[in-house]
């Protein structure tokens, strides 16, 4: 009778599959475009240009973040004990080809549905997302990426993500951004809420860098007011938005668990599945109901 395989090699494959998901910024890159297309489903009818900003997003959102794991200086910090980051070193070559894949994708989709036209409204968005962590700013005497202004990097974040995931379907369907202010507003807090979730998973290397985040100036326990306060008034915006109190609850919720969970010395993928998850958890509930 032939020997079953080991348990280490039975599931390998899996747990391979897993982390070039998560590490890749492809389960990242689908909450993004879930999300978009969950704005774009809040005025029916969708036609076809509405599913291609819905690919276009998930291209760009896997270009700037993928451009951003293939930074040379950070294939020259140490991994530590952080399986992403070590995921991310001995893949850089596949991050730099997804880039440019995904490059491709977003600038055919650019071009052929015209959003060169709202070029001077997309180039400070564009510059945002990758000023962010490329050193391009000279600034007292070195180069600095805008991640290391004091307290910027989670408004940065979140102002990026609820201007792409409905600003975009706004200039799309024609909407000005004052008709969809409260949801900017609401998908903002989220995100800056689960923004700090991740600072605190960098704070030893951010207290390092000399980079001031809110669990660098308060600690754990400040940061976690901090994001449950952001929590708070995503719930308060949901409610006035009328957005269906079942999906915005346990979003909240699975959000609060998160914060409160969080700790530096958390695995990766409670941060890269979980913390990333509850993105996708209000269109998952929205494309369901």
């Amino acid at each position: 009778m032939p020997t079953p395989p080991a348990p280490s090699l039975r599931f390998s494959w899996p747990r391979r599959l897993l982390d070039a998901v998560l590490y890749s910024s492809v389960w990242l890159s689908g909450a993004a475009a879930a999300q978009t297309a969950y704005t774009l489903h809040l005025w029916p009818p969708l036609d076809a240009a509405g599913y291609r900003l819905v690919l276009l997003v998930f291209a760009a959102t896997l270009l700037v973040y993928n451009l951003d794991a293939a930074l040379p200086f950070k294939h020259r910090q140490p991994a530590g004990t952080s399986g992403r980051k070590a995921w991310q070193q001995r893949h850089r070559r596949g991050l730099a080809l997804m880039a440019a894949g995904a490059a491709l994708v977003a600038g055919g989709l650019f071009l052929a549905d015209g959003w060169w036209r709202y070029l001077p409204k997309l180039l400070p968005l564009a510059a945002l997302a990758l000023l962010y962590s490329w050193p391009l700013l000279r600034w007292r005497g070195r180069r600095r990426a805008l991640r290391e202004v004091p307290l910027l990097k989670v408004f940065l974040i979140a102002g990026v993500w609820s201007l792409v995931t409905v600003g975009l379907p706004a200039l799309l369907l024609h909407h000005p951004l004052t008709a969809v202010a409260g949801l900017l507003a609401l998908r903002f807090c989220l995100v800056l809420a689960l923004a700090i979730v991740f600072d605190i998973r960098d704070v030893s290397r951010d207290r390092a860098a000399g980079t001031h985040t809110f669990p660098v100036l308060l600690g754990l326990r400040g940061a976690k007011l901090v994001a449950l306060a952001f929590l708070a008034a995503t719930l308060v915006l949901g409610l006035g938005w009328g957005m269906p109190r079942l999906g915005l609850l346990l979003t909240v919720l699975l959000a609060a668990t998160v914060i409160v969970l969080a700790h530096e010395r958390r695995d990766d993928y409670f941060f890269a599945l979980l913390a990333d998850g509850v993105l996708l958890v209000p269109p998952i509930l929205y494309f369901l109901s």
